[in-house]
């Protein structure tokens, strides 16, 4: 999902935010308590506030922008996001010891933002240069720090204690933060947080049953995925069980 449902949206603290709530309704019943949650209670209640927000607010927005913004403008937009986050990636990868996806990244960004014109085109996939991407929740992970409890951020989503801990060292390593024009660096992440929640409205047709449980058990399955570089297991979301078409999704939305 675009990697939402499970660490969307390359974190960035605002951008990370409305689209954790992927378009869902907050359920009303709490089933069987799970250990990795808690604080299932004070979640599903920040869950459901963010998903009012998302409602009535992010999501008319992105509808707007998709339908307006042409697909090779949208993807150039992507790209461009995408593009400032292999600095993040260099930086945790060199943390984790990972001195070749350290390398890649470094590449991609040079490759992207040189030929790439700025990163609107994605270069370095094409040429088959691609690589994990890394955060400093990963690298607290790599380093040994337990996950700790789900947990449901205001605006921010789904995370976890660990990941909750390293979103500072995410923000200040991600590119836009030493904009110093204020009106210019809040544009840039309005800009991102719209173009993220657009990629997301194809995708919300992967989420069954339980919303808050999807989006939980989801979530907790790709960032440990993640973390141990797929020695867990397979990504959860190559599975064909995620693989619907137009039906599935007018069914799963029809309320």
């Amino acid at each position: 999902m675009k990697q939402f449902l499970t660490r969307w949206i390359g974190r960035g603290a605002l951008a990370v935010s409305l689209v954790a709530t992927a378009g869902c309704a907050a359920s009303g019943e709490v089933q069987e308590r799970n250990p990795d949650d808690p604080w299932e209670g004070f979640n599903r209640k920040v869950f459901a506030f963010n998903d009012v927000i998302d409602r009535y607010a992010l999501k008319p927005v992105a509808k707007g922008y998709r339908f307006i913004t042409p697909d090779p403008v949208e993807a150039g937009v992507g790209n461009f996001f995408s593009n400032l986050g292999e600095p993040r990636t260099a930086l945790n990868s060199l943390l984790q010891g990972k001195g070749s996806n350290a390398s890649i990244a470094t590449g991609r960004f040079l490759i992207n933002t040189t030929i790439g014109l700025g990163g609107l085109f994605d270069v370095a996939t094409p040429l088959e240069i691609t690589g994990r991407e890394e955060d400093f929740g990963q690298t607290l992970g790599a380093w040994g720090a337990g996950e700790g409890a789900y947990l449901v951020l205001p605006l921010l989503g789904p995370s976890t204690v660990r990941d909750t801990a390293g979103l500072p060292v995410d923000m200040v390593t991600y590119p836009t933060t030493y904009v110093e024009d204020d009106e210019v660096r809040m544009g840039l992440t309005a800009l991102r947080v719209i173009d993220t929640r657009a990629g997301l409205l194809d995708q919300e047709k992967m989420i069954r049953g339980d919303r808050y449980s999807f989006i939980r058990d989801t979530y907790l399955q790709q960032r440990r995925f993640e973390v141990s570089d797929g020695e867990m297991g397979e990504d959860p979301f190559a599975s064909d069980e995620f693989d619907f078409d137009d039906a599935d999704f007018d069914d799963a939305f029809a309320e």
